[in-house]
Protein backbone atom coordinates (compact mmCIF):
# COMPACT_ATOMS: atom_id res chain seq x y z
CA UNK A 1 0.00 0.00 0.00
CA UNK A 2 1.42 3.41 -0.59
CA UNK A 3 2.23 5.42 2.03
CA UNK A 4 -0.68 8.11 1.19
CA UNK A 5 -3.05 5.39 0.77
CA UNK A 6 -2.63 4.16 4.42
CA UNK A 7 -2.78 8.13 5.74
CA UNK A 8 -6.16 8.40 4.08
CA UNK A 9 -6.81 5.26 5.96
CA UNK A 10 -6.02 6.36 8.46
CA UNK A 11 -7.59 9.92 8.36
CA UNK A 12 -10.88 7.87 7.97
CA UNK A 13 -10.50 5.78 10.97
CA UNK A 14 -10.13 8.49 13.09
CA UNK A 15 -13.42 9.82 12.44
CA UNK A 16 -12.30 13.07 9.25
CA UNK A 17 -13.95 11.31 6.63
CA UNK A 18 -13.14 13.97 3.90
CA UNK A 19 -12.58 17.38 5.65
CA UNK A 20 -13.16 20.74 3.41
CA UNK A 21 -9.69 22.07 2.72
CA UNK A 22 -9.66 25.35 0.21
CA UNK A 23 -6.84 26.41 -1.90
CA UNK A 24 -6.86 30.11 -2.34
CA UNK A 25 -3.98 30.44 -5.38
CA UNK A 26 -3.52 30.98 -8.82
CA UNK A 27 -3.67 28.82 -11.54
CA UNK A 28 -1.61 27.07 -13.81
CA UNK A 29 -2.48 26.13 -17.02
CA UNK A 30 -0.15 23.16 -17.13
CA UNK A 31 -1.01 21.93 -13.73
CA UNK A 32 2.53 21.59 -11.74
CA UNK A 33 1.34 24.28 -9.17
CA UNK A 34 -1.24 26.34 -8.38
CA UNK A 35 -4.82 25.26 -7.51
CA UNK A 36 -5.30 22.44 -9.70
CA UNK A 37 -1.68 21.02 -8.07
CA UNK A 38 -3.39 21.65 -4.49
CA UNK A 39 -6.32 19.75 -5.31
CA UNK A 40 -4.22 16.72 -6.39
CA UNK A 41 -2.36 16.40 -3.04
CA UNK A 42 -5.78 17.21 -1.00
CA UNK A 43 -7.09 14.25 -3.11
CA UNK A 44 -4.16 12.23 -2.17
CA UNK A 45 -4.76 12.14 1.68
CA UNK A 46 -8.28 11.87 1.23
CA UNK A 47 -9.25 15.18 2.13
CA UNK A 48 -11.95 16.96 -0.79
CA UNK A 49 -10.65 20.50 -2.05
CA UNK A 50 -12.43 23.42 -3.00
CA UNK A 51 -10.57 26.59 -4.49
CA UNK A 52 -10.78 30.36 -5.02
CA UNK A 53 -8.79 31.73 -7.75
CA UNK A 54 -6.55 34.70 -7.38
CA UNK A 55 -4.99 34.92 -11.02
CA UNK A 56 -5.14 33.20 -14.12
CA UNK A 57 -1.84 32.64 -15.87
CA UNK A 58 -0.55 31.83 -19.08
CA UNK A 59 2.34 29.44 -18.41
CA UNK A 60 3.89 26.08 -19.15
CA UNK A 61 6.84 23.99 -17.85
CA UNK A 62 8.91 26.53 -19.73
CA UNK A 63 7.58 29.67 -17.41
CA UNK A 64 5.55 32.39 -16.65
CA UNK A 65 4.24 34.40 -19.61
CA UNK A 66 1.32 36.38 -18.79
CA UNK A 67 -0.36 36.87 -15.34
CA UNK A 68 -3.93 38.24 -15.20
CA UNK A 69 -5.48 38.74 -11.65
CA UNK A 70 -8.97 38.06 -10.13
CA UNK A 71 -10.42 41.14 -9.13
CA UNK A 72 -10.78 41.57 -5.23
CA UNK A 73 -14.35 41.71 -5.29
CA UNK A 74 -14.44 38.21 -7.50
CA UNK A 75 -11.89 36.81 -4.76
CA UNK A 76 -14.56 38.05 -2.00
CA UNK A 77 -18.02 36.16 -3.37
CA UNK A 78 -15.87 33.31 -4.05
CA UNK A 79 -14.63 32.98 -0.55
CA UNK A 80 -17.94 34.03 1.08
CA UNK A 81 -19.89 31.55 -0.85
CA UNK A 82 -18.03 28.42 -0.50
CA UNK A 83 -17.80 29.44 3.41
CA UNK A 84 -21.56 30.02 3.31
CA UNK A 85 -22.33 26.28 2.14
CA UNK A 86 -19.69 24.63 3.80
CA UNK A 87 -17.65 23.78 6.75
CA UNK A 88 -14.09 24.61 5.54
CA UNK A 89 -11.50 22.38 7.89
CA UNK A 90 -8.43 24.13 6.40
CA UNK A 91 -6.94 27.04 4.14
CA UNK A 92 -3.55 26.55 1.89
CA UNK A 93 -2.94 30.03 0.33
CA UNK A 94 -0.56 30.26 -2.26
CA UNK A 95 0.22 32.73 -5.31
CA UNK A 96 -1.93 36.16 -4.24
CA UNK A 97 -0.81 38.56 -7.59
CA UNK A 98 -1.22 41.86 -6.20
CA UNK A 99 -1.91 43.69 -2.89
CA UNK A 100 -5.92 43.92 -3.21
CA UNK A 101 -5.72 39.81 -3.25
CA UNK A 102 -3.43 40.09 -0.14
CA UNK A 103 -6.45 42.12 1.93
CA UNK A 104 -9.48 40.41 0.28
CA UNK A 105 -7.29 37.12 1.69
CA UNK A 106 -7.03 38.57 5.07
CA UNK A 107 -10.29 39.92 5.64
CA UNK A 108 -11.66 36.82 4.57
CA UNK A 109 -9.86 34.56 7.20
CA UNK A 110 -10.93 37.45 9.98
CA UNK A 111 -14.67 37.01 9.00
CA UNK A 112 -14.96 33.42 8.58
CA UNK A 113 -13.05 32.87 12.37
CA UNK A 114 -11.02 29.73 11.06
CA UNK A 115 -8.41 28.42 13.56
CA UNK A 116 -5.34 30.10 12.80
CA UNK A 117 -3.65 26.55 13.15
CA UNK A 118 -5.17 25.03 10.15
CA UNK A 119 -4.24 28.08 7.91
CA UNK A 120 -0.57 27.35 5.84
CA UNK A 121 0.64 29.88 3.83
CA UNK A 122 2.88 29.68 0.70
CA UNK A 123 4.31 33.24 0.13
CA UNK A 124 4.95 33.03 -3.37
CA UNK A 125 6.75 35.79 -4.89
CA UNK A 126 8.37 34.63 -7.35
CA UNK A 127 7.89 32.05 -9.82
CA UNK A 128 10.72 29.66 -10.82
CA UNK A 129 11.62 30.99 -13.93
CA UNK A 130 11.81 34.69 -12.74
CA UNK A 131 8.60 36.05 -12.86
CA UNK A 132 7.52 38.42 -10.20
CA UNK A 133 4.61 37.39 -8.86
CA UNK A 134 3.93 39.76 -5.61
CA UNK A 135 4.92 43.47 -5.67
CA UNK A 136 6.45 45.39 -2.70
CA UNK A 137 3.23 46.75 -1.51
CA UNK A 138 1.64 43.22 -1.50
CA UNK A 139 4.20 42.13 0.51
CA UNK A 140 3.63 45.27 3.14
CA UNK A 141 0.27 44.02 3.22
CA UNK A 142 1.09 40.00 3.63
CA UNK A 143 3.04 41.26 6.57
CA UNK A 144 1.03 43.68 8.05
CA UNK A 145 -2.29 41.86 7.40
CA UNK A 146 -2.44 38.08 6.39
CA UNK A 147 0.49 36.68 8.70
CA UNK A 148 -1.52 37.80 11.92
CA UNK A 149 -4.07 35.55 10.45
CA UNK A 150 -2.25 32.32 9.29
CA UNK A 151 -0.87 29.58 11.79
CA UNK A 152 1.62 28.70 9.31
CA UNK A 153 3.95 29.94 6.77
CA UNK A 154 6.44 28.30 4.05
CA UNK A 155 9.10 30.21 2.40
CA UNK A 156 11.50 29.35 0.60
CA UNK A 157 15.01 31.00 1.71
CA UNK A 158 14.73 33.74 -0.51
CA UNK A 159 11.33 34.31 -0.05
CA UNK A 160 12.14 33.74 4.09
CA UNK A 161 14.96 36.62 3.17
CA UNK A 162 12.23 39.25 1.61
CA UNK A 163 9.93 38.94 3.92
CA UNK A 164 12.34 39.96 6.47
CA UNK A 165 13.46 42.48 4.21
CA UNK A 166 17.07 41.20 3.77
CA UNK A 167 19.44 39.23 1.69
CA UNK A 168 19.10 35.51 1.31
CA UNK A 169 22.29 34.01 2.72
CA UNK A 170 23.42 30.26 3.06
CA UNK A 171 22.12 27.86 5.72
CA UNK A 172 23.77 29.21 8.45
CA UNK A 173 21.84 33.05 8.10
CA UNK A 174 18.31 30.53 8.33
CA UNK A 175 17.32 30.29 12.09
CA UNK A 176 17.94 33.96 12.60
CA UNK A 177 15.82 35.32 9.58
CA UNK A 178 12.91 32.42 10.95
CA UNK A 179 13.14 33.89 14.45
CA UNK A 180 12.88 37.09 12.95
CA UNK A 181 9.65 36.49 10.97
CA UNK A 182 7.92 34.28 13.81
CA UNK A 183 8.41 37.76 15.70
CA UNK A 184 6.09 39.71 13.44
CA UNK A 185 3.13 37.34 14.29
CA UNK A 186 2.86 35.97 17.29
CA UNK A 187 1.75 32.21 17.10
CA UNK A 188 3.65 31.92 13.76
CA UNK A 189 4.91 28.29 13.06
CA UNK A 190 7.57 29.23 10.61
CA UNK A 191 9.52 26.37 8.17
CA UNK A 192 11.72 27.18 5.83
CA UNK A 193 12.45 24.73 2.88
CA UNK A 194 15.59 24.07 1.79
CA UNK A 195 15.38 22.76 -1.77
CA UNK A 196 17.84 25.15 -2.93
CA UNK A 197 20.39 24.71 -0.37
CA UNK A 198 23.57 22.10 -1.22
CA UNK A 199 21.83 19.36 0.80
CA UNK A 200 17.87 19.97 1.02
CA UNK A 201 16.77 20.32 4.74
CA UNK A 202 14.22 22.20 5.79
CA UNK A 203 13.80 24.18 9.26
CA UNK A 204 11.26 24.38 11.64
CA UNK A 205 10.22 27.43 14.12
CA UNK A 206 7.23 26.56 16.13
CA UNK A 207 5.22 29.24 17.69
CA UNK A 208 6.56 28.05 21.12
CA UNK A 209 10.39 28.78 19.85
CA UNK A 210 11.19 25.03 19.04
CA UNK A 211 13.55 24.69 16.09
CA UNK A 212 14.34 21.47 14.64
CA UNK A 213 16.56 20.67 11.02
CA UNK A 214 15.06 18.18 9.14
CA UNK A 215 17.40 16.30 6.72
CA UNK A 216 16.44 15.90 3.12
CA UNK A 217 17.80 14.21 0.21
CA UNK A 218 18.76 15.37 -3.46
CA UNK A 219 16.73 13.89 -5.97
CA UNK A 220 17.86 13.96 -9.16
CA UNK A 221 14.95 15.30 -12.00
CA UNK A 222 13.96 18.07 -13.69
CA UNK A 223 10.38 17.77 -12.20
CA UNK A 224 10.73 19.89 -9.75
CA UNK A 225 7.60 22.27 -10.83
CA UNK A 226 5.41 22.94 -7.82
CA UNK A 227 6.95 21.51 -5.17
CA UNK A 228 6.81 24.35 -2.85
CA UNK A 229 2.59 24.09 -3.25
CA UNK A 230 2.83 20.14 -2.71
CA UNK A 231 5.13 20.70 0.28
CA UNK A 232 2.19 23.47 1.59
CA UNK A 233 -0.79 21.51 1.20
CA UNK A 234 0.79 17.76 1.94
CA UNK A 235 1.73 20.00 5.19
CA UNK A 236 -2.20 21.25 5.76
CA UNK A 237 -3.47 17.90 5.10
CA UNK A 238 -1.32 16.50 7.77
CA UNK A 239 -2.11 18.99 10.64
CA UNK A 240 -5.83 18.63 9.67
CA UNK A 241 -4.94 14.59 10.48
CA UNK A 242 -4.15 15.90 14.21
CA UNK A 243 -0.25 15.51 13.48
CA UNK A 244 1.98 17.56 15.90
CA UNK A 245 4.01 20.35 14.22
CA UNK A 246 7.37 18.29 13.90
CA UNK A 247 5.44 14.94 12.35
CA UNK A 248 3.36 16.96 10.13
CA UNK A 249 6.70 18.67 8.37
CA UNK A 250 8.60 15.40 8.32
CA UNK A 251 5.10 13.78 6.25
CA UNK A 252 4.98 16.80 4.14
CA UNK A 253 8.74 16.54 3.05
CA UNK A 254 8.24 12.84 2.74
CA UNK A 255 5.53 13.30 0.45
CA UNK A 256 7.65 15.94 -2.09
CA UNK A 257 10.37 13.62 -2.06
CA UNK A 258 8.07 10.29 -2.64
CA UNK A 259 6.90 12.92 -5.62
CA UNK A 260 9.72 13.78 -7.15
CA UNK A 261 11.15 10.07 -7.26
CA UNK A 262 7.79 8.65 -8.93
CA UNK A 263 7.85 12.36 -11.43
CA UNK A 264 7.43 11.31 -15.13
CA UNK A 265 9.06 14.02 -17.41
CA UNK A 266 6.77 16.02 -19.55
CA UNK A 267 7.28 19.24 -21.28
CA UNK A 268 10.25 21.12 -22.29
CA UNK A 269 11.09 22.48 -19.08
CA UNK A 270 10.32 22.11 -15.35
CA UNK A 271 8.52 19.38 -15.29
CA UNK A 272 5.34 19.14 -12.58
CA UNK A 273 6.54 17.16 -9.32
CA UNK A 274 3.15 15.92 -8.91
CA UNK A 275 3.07 13.87 -12.73
CA UNK A 276 3.93 10.51 -10.97
CA UNK A 277 1.44 11.41 -7.99
CA UNK A 278 -2.42 9.53 -8.27
CA UNK A 279 -4.96 10.41 -6.38
CA UNK A 280 -6.63 8.23 -3.39
CA UNK A 281 -7.55 4.67 -3.15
Amino acid sequence: MRPECSFVNSVIAHGRDRPVALTVAGFDPSSGAGITADLRVFAAHGLYGVAAITALTVQSTQGVRRVSPVSGPMIRETLDCLADDLEIAGVKIGMLGREEAVREVAGFLRRAGLPRAGVVLDPVLRSSSGAELLDAEGIRTLREDLLPAVGWVTPNVEELAALVGETAGGREAIPGLARRLAMRAPGLNVVVTGGHLEAPDDFLRTASGVEEWFAGKRVETTSTHGTGCAFSSALLCRLLAGEGEAEAVRGAKAFVTRALEAAVPLGRGKGPVLSGISGAE
